[in-house]
């Protein structure tokens, strides 16, 4: 069954109301500019009340890997999303600093090379929509087909981008993803989540 990830969370009560309607894990995002940027405390005061079988995972773009570390270990991290422009040899360097998975973003604008994505040796890729105006949480989606031709290569594919309880059962079908990722399509606002979207979106995932 394809797992359900909700990202963007900055709430004690959208977390576990999230985690009481049935997502898999949770994103929480320390990139500065996002409006649903979190401090590592506030995260942290979060994830202490979870559920251990919900997958907490840090989202960063471009930030030192100093940085992520620390932030791994004081919001007790899962795994960390790498959402800007890190290269295979900063995975190999965080991955000397922490023991948290790696799930490297890659924002979809037109065709993808395999060995390029492969190169990053990373746990998990997440496929997101190309936007100019932000790093994700956009709302918009890219080519599905483009992520369906990489599922037989790559074992743990997240599919991202525009999701929305509408679309999320055809997405599911046509890429078979080891995981769906919603952020704004289950908001009332950036950074408040819907629990009335986020129940319809588990829902239309799990119908599939």
């Amino acid at each position: 069954m394809t797992r359900v990830k909700i990202c963007g969370i900055t709430t004690v009560n959208d977390a576990l109301s999230a985690a009481e309607i049935g997502a898999d894990e949770l994103g929480f995002n320390f990139y500065s500019l996002s409006p649903r940027h979190i401090s590592a405390d506030a995260a942290a005061e979060i994830t202490r009340q979870l559920p251990s079988h919900i997958q907490k995972i840090g989202v960063f773009v471009n930030a030192s890997i100093n940085d992520i570390a620390h932030i791994a270990t004081t919001a007790k991290l899962d795994a960390v999303q790498l959402h800007g422009d890190e290269t295979p040899g900063y995975i190999e360097k965080l991955r000397r600093l922490t023991e948290c998975g790696v799930i490297k973003s890659l924002r979809v604008s037109g065709s993808l090379n395999v060995e390029d994505i492969l190169a990053f040796c990373a746990d998990a890729i997440l496929l997101d929509a190309y936007s100019p105006a932000a790093r994700g949480g956009t709302g918009e989606t890219f080519d599905w087909d483009l992520a369906a031709n990489l599922c037989g290569v790559i074992p743990k594919l997240y599919l991202a981008g525009g999701l929305s309880p509408e679309n999320v059962p055809d997405a599911i079908r046509k890429v078979r993803p080891f995981a769906v990722d919603v952020c704004s399509g289950v908001e009332s606002s950036p950074g408040n989540k819907d629990a009335a979207k986020i129940k319809d979106f588990i829902e239309s995932a799990r119908s599939v």
